[in-house]
This record gives C-alpha cells, structure tokens and sequence, in this order.
C-alpha cells in the first residue's frame, strides 16, 4: 500500500487464484442485474457530493506485533458445549464438515415453525487462531453457496486470507439450502418498469406467506448467532461482502461481546441501503472520474462522468427506443430510461467488460447513435439472470421490504404509499441525488417495496455499541454500488478501524483486484504484520479490458487504412464483450 509503505507485488499466482475463484464461483457479492438492485439497491450493493475517493492520509506508524495463535477457533467449555452433528460434506474437498442448525421463524413464538439452516465448516490446520464466518451479500446470497468452501481452490483461497482459522460459512434462512425462497415471477424479469417491479415484489411476498416479517437483517443476525453457539464457539471474526458487511456490523450491535475482529470488503453501513440511493447517486460523477484518471478514457470521452449524467437526464425525458440482434438471430426491442441507463453503469463495477465500453458507448449515444449502448444493455441483461439458487431475489426482497427506512409507518397501506413517496422526493433539498433529477430516486428500495404488505420497513437492528475491535475495510475506487464514502464513514466508528482503498477496481475487491494486494492485505493484517495506519491505498490497478476508443460514424466508404482500424476496434469491443460474459456472476 503505498500510502502506508506497505508493498505488494502481485504477481501471476495471485492474478490467477483471483482469476479462477471468478470464473468459478463469481465475486461473493449480491445480486448484479440491473433490475432491483439499481433499480432498487444494487439492485447491491452494494454518495453526498463527493469529487472522488478521498486521499488516504499517510502514516509512518510501525508495524504491530505479530499475533500468536491461541485456542480460541471451537470454545469447549461447558457453557457452549456444541449442539450440531457435523459430518463430511458429500462430493467436496477433504475436511469440509456439514450440519444443521434448526432455527426459529419468529424467535417471539408467536408463529410457529424452523427453518433448518445449512452450515459448511472448514477446520484451520494446525493451531487455531479462532473462528471465522464468512458472510455473502445480496441480500439472497446463501454464504455456504457462494463461498463453496469444498472447492479446492476456494478453500486454499479462503484460508489463505485467513491463516489459522477455522472457517465456518452458512446459507442464511431463504437462501441455497436453507429454507429456499423461489419467486420465479421475479427472479427472471428483466425488461420491466419500476411499477412493474413492485407488483412482482408484492407477488412474491404472497408466495412467501405471513412469514415475510421474519427475514430481516435482525433475523439473520440471530442466526449467525445461533450457528455461533451450536459450533461451541467463542468470540468469532466476521468477514463479510457488500451486504454481508451490513449483516457482519448488525451482528456486533447484537451481540458485541462474542466479536474478536471485522474484516468489510466493499461496504455497506448499517442504516444502508438509502431508501432512495442519494448516497449512491451523489459519489457516482466522483466515482466515474477517478476511474477515467490518468486520461484512460481519452479516447472515447473527455467527461465520462459528464456524458453520463447528461445521457440519464436526457434519457429520462426522452427515452430511447431501438433494436439488438437476440441470440437466436431475431430483432429485439429495447427500452431505455434514464433509471435504466444509471443502473447499466452500476453493472459496470462487476463487470470489466462492461466497464471498458461504456465510456464509448454512453459519448456515442449523446452524439445519436444509441445502438452501443442499447447493445450492452441488452448482454447486460442477459448475463444477469440468475438461479434462485445462485441469488434469491425473493429473500433479496423480503429482506430489504423489512429492512428500509422508509418514509411511511410500517402500517401504512401500500394504497397510501406513492403520495407519500412523491412528496418526499418532491421535497428533496438540492444536490440531495447528485446532479442527477429526482427522478433517479426511483431506483431506491422505497419504489421497490412500495406495494409489499404491511407491515413494511424500519425494522430495528440491535442496540450497540459496537464492540472496540481490531476493523479493517477494503473498497474499490471504482465500487459504484458500495461507494468509498460508506467505508469512510463505517472505520471512523471504530478506535481500531483500518481502511484500505484500490483505486481502479469495483465492487467485491478481495476478489476482483487482480493485483491480489486486497487478499494480501487482508492475510497481513491476520498475521499482524500489517502496518498501523488510519487509512492506505493500494497502487491503481489498470482495467482488465483495455478502454474502447470512441465509436465510429457510419459512412458509406472508407479508405482500407480506416477500414482496417474499425475492423481492430472491433476485435477490441470483441474482446470486451467476451469479458462481460466470462466474468459475470
């Protein structure tokens, strides 16, 4: 980190491990397609006016002392005496334990039923240093599902960031095997407006019956602290991504004293996701300009930030409409928005291929030609589908619809809701979503939960304080979902906290930084070798897929020179394209 004298040379095997665990299992993040969650959060992901990653104030603090490893991974005093039968995982890696943690659906009593929680445990090798969960996002990541911990490669890349502990990664209830929520009304929509959206939602909490109210964040917060005394654990650590970073510090209010450390990769505060994207909509001109740093984008924009913000204004007055070549060969219609355009972008920070042709496609669109961007759209779509399995929208609403911080009571009749909503945002301060019309606060949650039954939102989290604990955060400067500013804002909580930006890499950084100084960090700080320091940077890291130049006109000839040089920059978009559908989780 240069910021802290903390040197990193990546290297291939790093770049590799990163490399296969993304092609494999995808970043551990939330859900990427453009629907919820950038139209309704991150959808994860996941800015007040901002101009750009602040600079990490230099320190010349010395190291701290190594730590020495103790026994603390599995407590077996008799107080936390374990309650689950582990057994061998079938079909995974030697060493991988499986159980289930039964838990209650309303821990009141009030509603009957369990939900029988999946757990997948991976015991440290040698002396343990404690116990550490991983924690998935979403929300509708199941942790044991994403993490795949009986993958060989998975599980040396886990452990490799966590030296000496026992690593412990459980579906969370409504997820993979446990207790699956499938609203398939939802989980496969993609060309839908924010109306339509709603009422997908208020389908699916119907499909999920009067249990919806117990898929919180609160709830799964007790969960993990169920599986944490079935295992006979002690004080654990919690390593969490984009929403499991949300989950991980909803945990500590809970139950401080039984955290030992916090590691936060790419991260989300607890009162988040703003019911609005505010924050989200503010840092985005910032964030998109220091990802054009170093004239990177020259050569198909001079204002990326600019370019965007005037195309999504432009296009929420006047929509595009135009046609893309489906796979099957067919003409498909596209409809673009200014909503629309905000969450393609968004996508970007999960997608280098993405990320390398939207500066191009978004100039051209302003100078008339649309077909780029509609193109991108359309592939961004179509690589965003995926299984419930995979990514559960359907937990992903009924957590977010209990969760929010909504501008009208719990009680309220989704009836009475959209006059409240458009007199909130009716009286927006300026500057309060960026430069952006309020308009584009319709791709926050409070559209999104609009129509879910009563009751819907502001469900409490634990009472605090935070635990004073050893907290170190790692966020990319290019993480557009998961801006800098929240990890800013989350470490300054924190006496111990340390804060580690990657300039030039997106959402999910541990895995998505190919440079591995991220992963690298994160295993130095476990170690205790890790300078102190209040805030570092890693060096930038250049684009997987080189910056497209701008788009050609159409003419009717060419000379061979200029047709030779369209025929490379069309190798170039190739290239890129391919990069968002092999890297797209």
């Amino acid at each position: 980190m240069s910021e802290a004298g903390a040197s990193r040379s990546g290297g291939d095997a790093a770049r590799a491990r990163t490399a296969a665990s993304l092609r494999k299992h995808g970043p551990p993040t939330g859900p990427r397609r453009a629907r919820p969650q950038h139209r309704r959060w991150r959808r994860p992901a996941h800015r007040a006016a901002r101009v750009g990653p602040r600079r990490p104030r230099r320190s010349r603090a010395r190291a701290s002392e190594p730590r020495r490893p103790s026994r603390r991974g599995l407590n077996r005093s008799p107080q936390a005496r374990a309650a689950i039968a582990l057994s061998p995982c079938p079909q995974t890696t030697d060493g991988v334990q499986c159980g289930t943690v039964d838990v209650p659906l309303d821990r009141s009593g009030a509603v009957p039923g369990t939900i029988p929680l999946h757990v997948e445990v991976l015991p440290a090798s040698g002396l343990s240093r404690g116990t550490m969960f991983l924690i998935a996002g979403g929300p509708g990541q199941g942790s044991a599902g994403a993490y795949g911990l009986g993958s060989a490669s998975a599980a040396q890349e886990m452990q490799t960031m966590f030296p000496g502990y026992t690593l412990v990664a459980f579906d969370n209830r409504g997820t993979g095997k446990s207790g699956l929520i499938d609203c398939p009304g939802l989980q496969t929509s993609t060309l839908t407006t924010i109306e339509q959206d709603a009422a997908l939602a208020r389908d699916c909490a119907t499909i999920i019956g009067p249990g919806r109210r117990f898929y919180a964040t609160r709830d799964h917060a007790e969960d993990l602290e169920s599986v944490r005394v079935a295992l006979g654990a002690g004080r654990i650590g919690l390593f969490g991504v984009s929403y499991g970073t949300k989950l991980a510090l909803a945990y500590a209010l809970a139950h401080p004293d039984a955290v030992e450390r916090i590691v936060l990769d790419s991260v989300v505060a607890p009162a988040y996701p703003d019911p609005f994207e505010r924050n989200v909509l503010r840092e985005m001109p910032g964030t998109l300009t220091a990802f054009c740093a170093g004239g990177i984008c020259r050569g198909a924009t001079q204002n990326f930030a600019g370019d965007v913000v005037k195309l999504a204004n432009r296009l929420e007055a006047h929509p595009v409409n135009g046609k893309v070549i489906a796979p099957n060969g067919k003409l498909r219609v596209l409809h673009m928005n200014g909503e629309e355009l905000i969450s393609l972008i968004i996508d970007a920070d999960l997608s280098p291929g993405l990320a390398a042709e939207a500066p191009a496609a978004v100039h051209a669109a302003l100078l008339g030609n649309a077909r780029p961007l509609l193109r991108l759209y359309d592939l961004d779509l179509r690589t965003s589908v995926l299984s419930a399995e995979d990514l559960s929208f359907g937990l992903y609403a009924a957590t977010n619809c209990a969760d929010g911080s909504f501008p009208f009571a719990p009680d309220t009749p989704p009836a009475a809701r959209p006059a409240i909503l458009d007199a909130t945002v009716g009286a927006f301060p300026p500057g309060s979503v960026g430069p952006f019309g309020n308009w584009a606060a319709r791709i926050g949650t409070a559209y999104f939960c609009e129509q879910w039954p009563a009751p819907t939102g502001n469900t409490p989290l634990g009472p605090g304080p935070l635990p004073n604990v050893p907290v170190l955060a790692v966020n990319g400067g290019f993480d557009l979902r998961t801006p800098i500013a929240n990890a800013i804002a989350v470490i300054s909580a924190f006496p111990k906290g340390q804060l580690i930006t990657v300039p030039g890499v997106g959402h999910s950084v541990s895995s998505a930084d190919f440079s591995g100084c991220a992963a690298d960090a994160i295993r130095r700080w476990i170690l205790g070798t890790l300078p102190s320091f209040r805030a570092a940077s890693c060096p930038r890291v250049p684009p997987v897929g080189k910056i497209l130049g701008a788009f050609p006109g159409r003419p009717a000839s060419a000379s061979v020179k200029a047709t030779l040089t369209a025929a490379a920059r069309t190798l170039r978009e190739a290239e890129s394209t391919w990069l968002q559908i092999v890297l797209s989780s």
